[in-house]
């Protein structure tokens, strides 16, 4: 079974850059694909950056079921497919979702045993700079700013928090929660009864074998 990554931060924190320098430097990851009523930006190519999708076909997807989550954010539509979700779970694929952060808790509730990442911007000064950058008008910066204030207290609720200083470093930082979590003993155990990773005889000394040094 793969398991869900869920990765969160204010808007303007860098969590969309810093998944795809994850996505490039390590196997079996797939990313979840969000929909979204908004515009495209001229960079961003849909199905791959995300679903564009009119507002009267997103409603409809949520009559449907079609959503794991969705919220208005900004006067647009966001939303999780839950077949993408489901579908890598279930095939063994690791998945990981960069998604605003009451996306993340209703996430959370529905897979109780995906893993948080919050992603922490250095200073709210420099998340000003990042709002300029991406060609925020002011109004729409401080909206936004006044939001993230109120989400950067969220961290607290999240298995990891990662500071976004430098996107290479965040990225590593992610990474190493990955593969980590990939070496945690029930995901070991588990994997080691599907396929031939070991040998016979460990899986039964594994399985059956008597610990020693271990106080009874």
């Amino acid at each position: 079974m793969g398991r869900l990554f869920i990765l969160s931060a204010p808007s303007g924190t860098g969590k969309s850059t810093v998944a795809q320098r994850l996505l490039e430097s390590i196997d079996n990851v797939r990313r979840v694909v969000t929909a979204t009523t908004r515009q495209p930006r001229p960079s961003e190519r849909d199905g791959i950056d995300y679903i564009f999708m009119k507002k009267e076909e997103f409603l409809e997807g949520i009559e449907k079921g079609y959503f794991l989550e969705y919220a208005e954010v900004y006067g647009n539509y966001y939303g999780t497919p839950r077949e993408q979700v489901e579908k890598n779970i279930k095939c063994g694929h690791d998945s990981l979702l960069v998604i605003d952060v009451q996306g993340a808790f209703k996430v959370k509730k529905e897979f109780p045993q995906a893993i948080t990442i919050f992603l922490l911007p250095p200073s709210i000064e420099e998340l000003k700079r990042r709002m300029k950058r991406r060609g925020y008008t002011d109004s729409n910066a401080d909206l936004r700013l006044e939001t993230a204030r109120k989400e950067i207290p969220c961290a607290t609720s999240f298995d990891y928090i990662i500071i976004n200083d430098f996107i290479d470093k965040a990225a590593d930082q992610l990474r190493c929660i990955i593969l980590s979590s990939r070496c945690e003993r029930d995901m070991v155990l588990k994997s080691i009864k599907k396929g031939p990773l070991v040998s016979k005889e460990i899986i039964e000394l594994i399985q059956g074998g008597e610990c020693y040094g271990k106080e009874a």
